[in-house]
């Protein structure tokens, strides 16, 4: 059997262990291991995967994840997010659909706290849902709006995939971290704009009066909802001026999160227990697919397949959009059954080549794989934040009506990334003018 053929074998036994729904990172480890023992021997197998699982695990970078998880545990179990809901309520109630909106906006927020999309739409659903459901709202609309918006996490810094991206991808970390900023934002805006048209053809989807809030009260909710604007600036800020890296950005952020806490009096060693704890069974669980990932990709390469993805595409000049059209449909019919970065990591050892071929900036690509990913969490039927947001209501929203009001949003992505993919400026911008 040639190399690609053992290549090619490997794949299908991939597919193969994720069909049977073997972990993510089981299902890489031990297609690499096949691949690299038939290719290699038992001897240099082992060999490789020791060093290479060494390279990637020492990579600097990749301390940035754990305190991006831990900056946002602590913010969610100490209760920081709920201060920065109800301020949303208070300045966004008047507006047509407002706690929907304030749902959104308040998610773009916490999205500067978590990095995490699953996360954050489990969150938002024990924390919002409820409130819209009082108010009378119409569940699709209250928890789709809540599962959408969790997509937030994955743009807005700190963001978990683009760090993992940018090792794989051998791209700069700050880079990618703020070329998110304005596709995370530009989303933002289309799914505010979808709410206020639904809800200005449709009052029904949202018949609740908006609470009455003074003047005052709504600069004394504003005000308590410092920690999150400090962070957001701190990591923003930080990243942008090239003061800080990625891991300080995120060490910061925890400390804002624990002194805030402390002042706001929601500070409790079971909460930062529980926080840790989130951290480590979080980071070990990404850490593990990483591994699987980085072995996989040197498989790979080992067996050639990057590099004849290469010569052919060159051989046959594929255009441009029919490779992302492509990939398009690639990402969003996975995305239906696989965890994001998982889904991401499996897949970009295959698509490195393309990349390659078509001179394809590795920043913008960035975007476009991360803006994938994250609409194949919406994907009907089983796209993951569905699962997420459904668990978090239990039984007061059938999951057809969560899927149902999560469609709608589709529709908004699908504009979000249509500019993304006409105007890379929108994400090449930011990280153009940094220092």
């Amino acid at each position: 059997m040639s190399a690609v053929q053992v290549g090619f074998a490997c794949i299908a036994l991939l597919l193969v262990l994720l069909a049977l729904r073997v972990p993510i990172g089981v299902s890489l480890g031990v297609s690499a291991f096949t691949g690299l023992l038939s290719l290699r021997g038992l001897d240099a197998a082992f060999a490789l995967m020791g060093s290479t699982t060494f390279q990637f695990i020492a990579h600097w970078s990749l301390t940035a994840i754990p305190m991006f998880i831990l900056m946002g545990a602590i913010a969610f179990h100490t209760g920081l997010t709920r201060t920065l809901f109800d301020a949303g309520k208070a300045w966004l109630g008047f507006l047509p659909g407002g706690l929907a909106i304030a749902t959104n906006v308040s998610s773009a927020g916490f999205a500067a706290a978590s990095g995490s999309s699953v996360a954050m739409a489990g969150a938002m659903s024990r924390l919002a849902v409820p409130e819209m459901l009082r108010a009378r709202y119409d569940p699709g609309l209250a928890t789709g709006v809540v599962a959408a918006s969790g997509t937030l996490g994955a743009f807005i810094p700190p963001s978990i995939p683009f760090v993992l991206y940018a090792v794989f991808m051998e791209a700069s970390v700050g880079q990618l971290l703020m070329a998110g900023i304005i596709p995370g934002l530009l989303t933002m805006l289309a799914y505010a704009v979808l709410i206020i048209t639904r809800v200005k053809l449709n009052p029904d989807l949202a018949p609740g009066t908006a609470q009455a809030y003074s003047t005052r009260d709504r600069w004394v909710l504003l005000l308590k909802s410092w920690p999150l604007p400090v962070i957001v600036a701190g990591v923003v800020g930080g990243l942008y001026t090239g003061t800080v890296t990625a891991t300080e950005a995120g060490a910061f952020g925890a400390f804002v999160a624990i002194v805030a806490a402390l002042l706001q009096g929601s500070f409790s060693w079971t909460a930062m227990q529980q926080a840790v704890s989130e951290t480590v069974t979080s980071t070990a669980s990404i850490f593990l697919i990483a591994i699987g990932a980085v072995l996989f990709s040197r498989m790979l390469t080992l067996s050639q397949i990057p590099m004849n993805i290469g010569v052919w595409v060159e051989d046959y000049a594929v255009a441009l959009w029919m490779f992302l059209l492509a990939v398009t449909v690639f990402y969003i019919v996975l995305g239906m059954f696989l965890d994001p970065i998982g889904l991401m990591l499996v897949t970009l050892p295959v698509l490195a080549p393309f990349v390659i071929a078509f001179d394809i900036d590795v920043i913008w690509f960035g975007v476009l794989v991360v803006k994938f990913i994250e609409i194949g969490l919406l994907t009907p039927p089983i796209g993951l934040n569905l699962f997420v947001v459904s668990a978090g209501v239990g039984d007061k929203v059938p999951f057809g009506q969560v899927v149902r009001g999560t469609v709608w949003f589709l529709a908004a992505e699908a504009v979000v990334l249509i500019l993304l993919m006409t105007f890379p400026t929108l994400s090449l911008l930011l990280p153009s003018l940094m220092y």
